[in-house]
Parts: structure tokens; sequence; C-alpha cells
């Protein structure tokens, strides 16, 4: 069945995607728990449809704003869940407990940035997907959308190539900020982030559909200059707070050697 179009919609801190079809809808993100009701909203006032045509809505991975929305979209809607194939929870353990706080405190913190109302965000730190896809599968009920594994920001981010049009959802993998194009935070491995923006590269989209941005088509030019300046180390919560750790053990190494050596 033919795309009839692909809606983007302000979610409270990121873009949302909704794929229109003649009688179903795909959801390409599981958006944030405050933007629940707006979907729907959108969906029986602008498009006029019931909810029960969101047949199926994608988990790319599992920040809050990717996540967020998606247990409470499958019970208004009674909607597929379709996440990434992986054995373990991303919020695992003690640590991804912390994690998972510390994520949804992030989330908070750029809603403060964009002047957002305060909103609930909490949702759950683990997700049991109906349905789980791996690379070059195709997402249920939409034989038309293409799984593609993209990790690097996390270990399980996908991203979703239309066939047809070219066009590709590449969640996180690429944010725009105002008149320029940077990699996300946190990136977990590097190496598996560039070769993430080496495969869609390669696909030469059309147009790039970005969480935090809009739409857009990115030319060769500018996937190189994002491959190049792309992070080289890992630049995660943990990384940077060991990062100022041990700058600041060697200002103070720096300055202790400078005073010994003033009193010779």
């Amino acid at each position: 069945m033919r795309l009839d179009k692909i809606v983007r919609l302000d979610g409270y801190i990121q873009s949302i995607y909704l794929a229109v079809y003649a009688n179903k809808l795909l959801l390409l993100d599981g958006c944030c728990r405050a933007d629940v009701p707006m979907v729907l909203a959108y969906i029986t006032d602008t498009l006029q449809r019931p909810i029960s045509q969101l047949k199926v809505v994608m988990v790319t991975h599992m920040h809050p704003d990717h996540a967020g929305g998606a247990n409470a979209l499958k019970k208004a809607t009674d909607c597929r869940i379709v996440s990434a194939e992986k054995s373990r929870q991303w919020y695992a353990g003690i640590g991804g407990q912390m994690m998972h706080l510390v994520d949804t405190g992030l989330a908070y913190y750029v809603a403060h940035r964009q002047n957002r109302p305060l909103k609930n965000l909490w949702y759950p730190a683990h997700l049991h997907p109906d349905v789980t896809v791996s690379e070059g599968d195709k997402i249920p009920h939409f034989s038309d959308w293409l799984v593609l594994e993209t990790p690097g920001h996390t270990d399980r981010d996908l991203s979703l190539f239309h066939l047809p049009s070219r066009q590709v959802y590449t969640a996180d993998l690429i944010i725009k900020l105002r008149h320029k194009f940077v990699a996300p935070f946190p990136i977990y491995d590097p190496k598996l982030y560039i070769q993430s923006l080496q495969k869609i590269k390669a696909l030469k989209p059309s147009v790039v559909m970005m969480a935090h941005g809009r739409g857009l088509a990115i030319d060769d030019a500018t996937f190189d200059m994002l491959i190049t300046q792309a992070p080289k180390h890992p630049r995660t919560i943990k990384d940077t707070i060991k990062h100022k750790l041990l700058w600041r053990k060697d200002a103070n190494f720096t300055v202790f050697s400078r005073r010994r050596n003033s009193k010779r």
C-alpha cells in the first residue's frame, strides 16, 4: 500500500514523524510520555482517523524522547511495539537504573533549555517489544520500510529507510542545532558511530529525518564533515566526569610543580 505522506509533529523536546497510509499509521519512534495525548489528538482530530489505525510504534533506542510514550500508546491503541533485537535490556542492573535516572534528568534539562513547561516524562526502564528486528528486516505491516542498525549513540540504535522515496529516519544519529550539524551525546562506541554515518551516507537518501531537527537533504560533503569531526573516544557522562577529574588532577599537579620549582 502506497505511503500518502510523512507528517512531522513538534514533540516535547524532539521531532515526531508519523507515516500516513490510506487505512493505517506508523509512528517512527516512541516519543516522550508527555507527547502521547498530542499524538492521539492529531490522529483523531486532524487526520480524523480512529486511533486503532496506529498499527506500529517503533522504538529506535531507549532514551526518554524515543521510548517514553511507547507503552502508553500501546495501551491506548493496541498497536505493536517494534524495537531492536537485543538479549539484554539497555538499562540493565543497578548501573542501568542509575543511567535511566540520568537520561531522564538530561531530558528535563533539554526541556528547560527549550523553555518547555514541566511535564511528567517518567517511563519504565525496561522495554518488552511485541516484535524485535535487526539489520535488513522489514517493519511488520509496513514492508516498504527497511530496518538499519546504526549503533554508536547507544548499542541498539535503529534507522528506518523508506525504500520507494529513499527517505530515512535516523533518530539521534545526527543532530541539527540552528545552523550546524553535530554528533549526539552520548556516544558509547565512536567506531560504530562512524560506521553508522558511513552506512547512511552510502544510501544517498533523498531526505534525512532527524529527531532533533527536521527532514533535510544532506549532501556528501556534510556527511564527510560529520565523519571527520566525529568523536574518537567515548563521550558519556561517566567519561566526561573521568576526563574532568583527570584534567583537574593534572592541573593541580602542574600548579604544585610550579610552586615547588618557585621555591628552589
